[in-house]
């Protein structure tokens, strides 16, 4: 259930807000975490490496079996073939896809464009087009090793402001940034997905700017992803669960 707040943007229930990771090998192992958690999460995010495996087939089906899906392959090309892909992310029925903010900002708008075009002409849903900001992986060395002399924090900003500009929906950026974001960016309407959310307690793995999902949902994020914390647990489900009530709390 979704209900207005003061400030203008729509309150969503905990378990919506959810986005579990497919990031597993096989679809098998798709299909049997989905079967799992489907009464857990609000969507389902297909990135690189499941849909490296089982191609386009994996997304219809979770979406035929009436999930959302978040597809998460960063486009990052010249306009014309981001613009195509992003169609063709669309006519697969998918919730949010995303898009590289470094393509800069003619890629985003012919993506942007050429989506809206398309769903009209076809009468398909629009998916929210999100652009990513830097990878939570992302840190100053990195930054540095590849010739971009501002900091992680500067670039996100920058980056954020971009993508609101070109009419993307919203942007993937690590917790950290989102306060950022928020003030960077004035639109209420200006989607905000954050990886490198950990629990309580659980690993970072090769994530470096990290918060809990009580911080993260308490700083203005709209979606958290998750996968590891979930998928490697004992009891998946049970996982699942906690994490929906430590977001729950954020608004105590």
């Amino acid at each position: 259930m979704q209900r207005e707040t003061s400030a203008g943007r729509m309150k969503v229930a905990a378990r919506d807000r959810l986005i579990i990771a497919l990031d597993v090998e096989t679809p098998t192992e798709g299909r049997e975490i989905f079967a799992a958690l489907k009464d857990y999460a609000g969507m389902f995010k297909i990135g690189s490496q499941l849909f490296t495996a089982a191609g386009p087939a994996i997304v219809r089906e979770i979406v035929e079996a009436g999930a959302r899906v978040f597809l998460d392959l960063k486009f990052h090309d010249i306009p014309n073939t981001v613009a195509r892909a992003g169609v063709e992310a669309a006519r697969l029925g998918v919730s949010i896809f995303n898009v590289h903010a470094l393509g800069g900002s003619e890629m985003m708008r012919r993506a942007v464009a050429g989506v809206h075009e398309a769903a009209a002409r076809e009468n398909i849903a629009r998916p929210s087009i999100i652009a990513v900001t830097m990878l939570t992986s992302a840190d100053e060395s990195m930054l540095s090793e590849v010739g971009l002399s501002s900091g992680v924090e500067q670039q996100v900003e920058r980056l954020a402001r971009l993508s609101s500009e070109c009419g993307m929906d919203g942007v993937v950026a690590s917790p950290r940034e989102v306060s950022l974001i928020r003030s960077a960016v004035e639109r209420k309407d200006f989607l905000v997905v954050t990886p490198g959310v950990r629990p309580t307690g659980a690993a970072h793995g090769d994530q470096k700017r990290v918060m809990t999902p009580l911080e993260a949902v308490r700083a203005g994020a709209d979606y958290l992803v998750i996968g590891r914390a979930i998928l490697e647990a004992p009891d998946m489900p049970r996982a699942a669960e906690k994490i929906i009530n430590e977001m729950e709390r954020a608004s105590e």
